[in-house]
């Protein structure tokens, strides 16, 4: 039987987490070599290598096991001290989350707000590739567009949100006079988030399909549809944000047929966890009163 000391485990988990052993010496208050010792005696432990020594250092897919395993041990104890009653950081749950940042800048954090005593360690991502995060063990739960399970978590449908192209009344009349033809599509600039988001092209491939038209790349949410106010480029934009902007005429939705939705999803470890559950109750209750 596999003897893994906690201490070990919570130094794994500091190690992938803060990327250099100097970081996570810091973070636990422990000298670097005393980081490097407690790694050691792990890996020889389970007889295996648990981190890829690069930079930022990385998990073997042994690694990926046992950092999900230090994750659980980490989530349980501190709710056992929580019900003891304890007081401090120890006590208090940490929930690491992987959010699409459209999600983020709209209803999840009014939801997170209302959950005070869960400290929450939020890595934003694209919802295609969130479950990547699920896999390697670096998050506890994703929303995601993904329906099938990763292996050892469970998914509950949130809604869909609805995203469709929109420009400035400016920008349409520079790029777009004659109309949002096949051809204009080919030359006016496009906004996209980074080089992950794929929903402008999933619309070019509808409307314009082999256009190339130039491209902005904006990696915030708020400024991505403030680019688009700005006249920067054209972009598809979630109802939740262009609502406003569309009612008092700073934008304009530029193909009213060519909506795009986005489903969403939770997907959590399956793990008995108070904390965990009450996140997931939260975010399924905020997502059912703003997103379709």
């Amino acid at each position: 039987m596999m003897d893994v000391d906690a201490d070990q485990l919570r130094t794994l988990a500091a190690v992938i987490d803060h990327g250099t052993f100097e970081r996570a010496a810091e973070a636990l208050h422990v000298t670097p070599s005393a980081v490097s010792q407690r790694m050691k005696s792990l890996e020889q432990r389970v007889g295996r290598v648990l981190v890829m020594r690069t930079k930022p250092i990385g998990p073997t897919e042994a690694g990926r096991i046992l950092l999900r395993l230090a994750r659980q041990v980490a989530l349980l104890e501190s709710e056992a001290l929580e019900s003891l009653g304890a007081d401090g950081a120890s006590a208090r749950p940490v929930i690491p989350l992987v959010i699409n940042a459209d999600s983020l800048a709209t209803w999840v954090l009014p939801a997170l707000a209302s959950l005070p005593e869960v400290s929450f360690d939020i890595t934003l991502d694209d919802q295609a590739h969130t479950l990547d995060r699920l896999r390697d063990g670096t998050v506890m739960a994703a929303i995601t567009s993904e329906p099938e399970p990763v292996p050892g978590c469970v998914v509950t449908r949130l809604g869909t949100m609805r995203y469709r192209p929109c420009a400035s009344p400016t920008f349409v009349a520079r790029w777009l006079a004659d109309g949002f033809s096949r051809a204009a599509l080919g030359n006016a600039p496009m906004l996209v988030f980074d080089r992950k988001d794929a929903l402008q092209d999933r619309y070019l491939a509808l409307r314009a399909p082999g256009g190339h038209p130039p491209r902005h790349y904006v990696p915030a949410s708020t400024e991505f549809v403030r680019a688009a106010e700005l006249g920067l480029g054209w972009g598809m934009l979630p109802d939740l944000q262009s609502e406003p902007l569309l009612a008092d005429g700073r934008i304009v939705v530029l193909d009213e047929a060519g909506a795009v939705d986005v489903p969403l999803f939770w997907q959590q470890w399956s793990v008995e966890s108070s904390t965990l559950a009450a996140v997931a109750a939260t975010l399924a209750s905020a997502a059912a009163e703003t997103v379709r």
